[in-house]
This record gives structure tokens, sequence and C-alpha cells, in this order.
């Protein structure tokens, strides 16, 4: 069964954590697009979840940090983080160890990738569900690219991640849907945090929507790192959707730089 649907959007934790403290009209207009976001991913019927998260040092350190690594268990919990710090109750979230052996397994014939029997979840992965499986009732499989502490994977190998991982979603019988959350410019946790530059977004989304390869693996570590922040690392997650529907072109439903959120908010999907 192939991919039923393929998105992208952001995850910073003020969107739930500070979202008292937004300009009512914009926490709207962001709410209201993960709405719309959720409702299509309904649509799909989906039977599992796969989210391309970013590491921020939740269940990786640099004593053993994997460029890219997937969960393997029937469950997971998560926030990691307080709960009344992020806005998330603690809860137990399905899994679907199986499938995640044979999409694992299948992600192995082109990509490298770890796996993880026991996983915590952080704001990487808890803010999307939130707002697009707020039941909890949706299988997830946990997919962590290190976006957290260098040498990195360089993006092509975040595309070929993403190539394997949709090359496995159509070797399985099962109805897959994936979403990768991340960036896009932002300074988490430094004095400039709430810092959003909105042309480098903007670009860079446009080339996303065109799945213009070519454009997405140019970019270096270092410009981004100057031009868009330490945050803008996370990019390999929406690369990665990419890999995964290559020649596939996207759609950007909702962009807005929120600065108490801390980023400029996103949300899109794949033309499938």
């Amino acid at each position: 069964m192939a991919l039923v649907f393929a998105g992208v959007c952001s995850h910073a934790p003020g969107i739930v954590g500070r979202a008292e403290q937004a300009e009512p009209a914009a926490k709207k207009r962001l709410y209201d697009a993960f709405d719309d976001l959720r409702l299509q991913l309904e649509a799909s019927k989906p039977d599992v979840l796969i989210v391309v998260a970013a590491e921020h040092f939740a269940n990786f350190f640099m004593n053993n940090m994997p460029s890219f690594a997937m969960g393997m268990a029937d469950y997971y919990e998560g926030p990691i983080e307080n709960p009344d710090w992020l806005g998330i109750e603690r809860t137990r979230i399905p899994g679907n160890r199986s499938l995640s052996e044979r999409l694992i397994s299948k992600v192995m014939e082109r990509s490298d990738v770890s796996y993880a029997e026991e996983w915590k979840f952080d704001h990487g992965i808890m803010v999307p569900l939130h707002f697009l499986t707020p039941n909890y009732d949706l299988p997830v499989i946990p997919a962590n690219i290190n976006c957290q502490g260098p040498p990195l994977a360089p993006l092509h190998r975040a595309w070929k991640f993403g190539q394997a991982l949709g090359e496995a979603a159509e070797a399985v019988s099962e109805r897959v849907a994936l979403i990768g959350t991340g960036g896009i410019s932002h300074w988490p946790a430094t004095p400039d945090s709430g810092k959003i530059n909105e042309e480098w977004d903007r670009q860079f989304l446009d080339q996303w929507s065109r799945c213009d390869k070519e454009a997405m693996l140019s970019y270096s570590d270092a410009e981004s790192y100057l031009e868009a922040g330490q945050g803008a690392f996370e990019i390999r997650t929406f690369v990665a959707i990419s890999g995964a529907t290559e020649g596939k072109l996207g759609t950007v439903h909702f962009y807005e730089p929120i600065p108490i959120f801390a980023v400029g908010c996103t949300t899109a999907t794949v033309n499938l």
C-alpha cells in the first residue's frame, strides 16, 4: 500500500505551552490550520502515522547519537517534559511493534537506521499529536533525525532516509501516513529566541512545495546557522518527507511568523 498522506508541520513547544500569550487572532489562524491538517489526515484513513521528528536530547545524547532512528514498540509515553510547562498531559500513545519491525527491516535495505524499543516522546512529537490525533487513538511510529549534535548527517542522506521510508510504506499492506515536523528558522534556547527569518523560511517552503531537490540539498549547516539559527538544522525532517514523495508537489496551507511561539509556524501537505 502506498503512502496515503504526507505533510509537514511545526512543533515548537510554545505553540501549546505559551498559547495564552499569543495574539488571539494569530493563535486562531494557526489552530485552524492544524484543524484542517487533522481533517486531511483523518480523511486519508491511515492505519499508522510515522512522525519524522528532530532530536532534542530527550532520548539520545552525545554518548549515543544515531543519525537516524525509529521506534519499535507496542506503545510510547509522553511528553517527557513537564506537562505544566508544555501544556500537554502525560499519556500513553499506541504503537505497532510488528509493523515497525517490517518497516525498519525495509528501510535498512537502503539506509542505515537504529531502532529503539523504549521511547519517551518530547514536544517534537507530542505537539503535532496534540493537534493531529487528539484522542491518541492512531498508532504512531517515531522516526528520529539527529538535528542537534554535530556532526549531522548531510542533507542528501536525510533525503535518502526519506526515500527509504517511502519505499517501506509501499512494501506493507497497511495504509501509512507520514508527517515531518521541525523548524524552519528559529533560535531556541538562545538570547535570539523569538527571532524569525521570514524571507529565508518562505524561500525554503517554496523550494519544498516544488520538490526542488537540488535547491533543498544545497543548504550548508554553516549558512543555515548564520541565517536561520541552529533550529534550522531541522529542515532535515522536511527534506525527508520530500525524499519519501520524490517528484510530488506540495501545498503550503499556512505560514506565519509568531514570535511568542519562537518559530515561523507552518502546515503543509504533499499532493499524493
